[in-house]
């Protein structure tokens, strides 16, 4: 049975990741970020059936030596540790380049000197800025519009000359905007679902005119695990999206007719990225991924969008919704 590690399996997408490859009946070690509060972040939240199959390794992408330590005898690995939130990289570019740049390289020199048999970095449709052209396909230009997603660029660069300079079987895993159940309110769906469900009348937002392509974590999971199973995707880089797009404004709207048709939408100012920042339009191309593995979406938009809701009806105690969360 292959041994994977999973980083950033404290998070969002590399929680439910954890929880799908236990289920899949993989053997799992867990990489968190160590605090003195002896907290998992979401594996806390997953189901004990599910973490009894799991070893928690708690350390930080940062340091060389316990990625490494983390790494032994591990035959893939799963790199999705990672500074994500764009407002936060405006004023703390610093850490951006120290975890994700700096943490991507430990990881790559790790897997090299172990023999890693497989290793997928995770990037972000984010590299792509706002698109040239749609659907936006891998060979699509870079644009660093905020120091998020240069540093992105960067850890994706630095993965692609490992792999052509010493061979090593890597794969760039591209998601565009990943949603659902334990994601945190400084992204756009859980702000406005909590805010709506908190009883708020007035739901501040930023920009309502950029468009973007969604995915529900479950098919996010899928298809790290579809390319991590296919030879043909070693070497590459790929998009995980549906082909679809709605803009923020008709996402809110349609969320206010779900669940509080009086509240309204209000502009704030410190939501707003800077104009040559905001990326104005992601919509991406599948058929890369869809050529090359097995998967698909399993989750219509409607589907997904129920099950955010419901859960955050259950978790709203982990929101702070009067707070701007950047």
């Amino acid at each position: 049975m292959n041994k994977i590690l999973v980083t950033g399996a404290d998070g969002f997408i590399g929680s439910h990741l954890t929880e799908e490859l236990v289920k899949q009946g993989l053997k799992v070690k867990a990489f968190a970020y160590y605090n003195s509060f002896n907290s998992w972040g979401w594996l806390d939240t997953l189901p004990k059936e599910i973490m009894n199959e799991v070893e928690v390794f708690t350390g930080d992408i940062r340091d060389p030596n316990g990625v490494r330590e983390a790494m032994k005898n591990m035959d893939e690995v799963y790199h999705l540790a990672a500074l994500i939130a764009i407002p936060f990289s405006y004023h703390s570019p610093d850490t951006y380049v120290d975890t994700n740049i700096k943490g991507t390289l430990n990881v790559l020199q790790a897997a090299r000197d172990l023999g890693v048999s497989r290793l997928l970095i995770t990037s972000t449709s984010e590299v792509y800025g706002t698109a040239q052209y749609v659907p936006i396909d891998e060979t699509h230009p870079f644009q660093g519009q905020s120091p998020y997603s240069a540093t992105k660029i960067g850890a994706d660069r630095l993965a692609e000359s490992f792999y052509r300079s010493f061979n090593m079987p890597i794969t760039i895993v591209r998601p565009f905007n990943t949603y659902g159940p334990r994601q945190s309110a400084r992204a756009v769906i859980p702000t406005i679902i909590t805010q709506l469900l908190a009883g708020k009348e007035e739901i501040e937002l930023g920009s309502l005119t950029p468009t973007r392509d969604f995915n529900y974590v479950k098919d996010t999971v899928n298809g790290f695990i579809e390319i991590a199973k296919s030879i043909n995707t070693i070497g590459e880089e790929i998009n995980i999206a549906t082909q679809k797009e709605i803009s923020i404004g008709q996402l809110a709207e349609e969320l206010i007719r779900q669940i509080n048709p009086n509240a309204r939408i209000v502009c704030d100012e410190q939501r707003l990225r800077p104009e040559k920042s905001e990326v104005n339009r992601l919509l991406g191309s599948n058929e890369k991924i869809t050529r090359l593995t097995n998967w698909k979406p399993n989750y219509t938009f409607e589907q997904g969008l129920a099950e955010t809701i419901e859960f955050l009806k259950k978790n709203m105690d982990r929101y702070k919704t009067n707070i701007y969360n950047i």
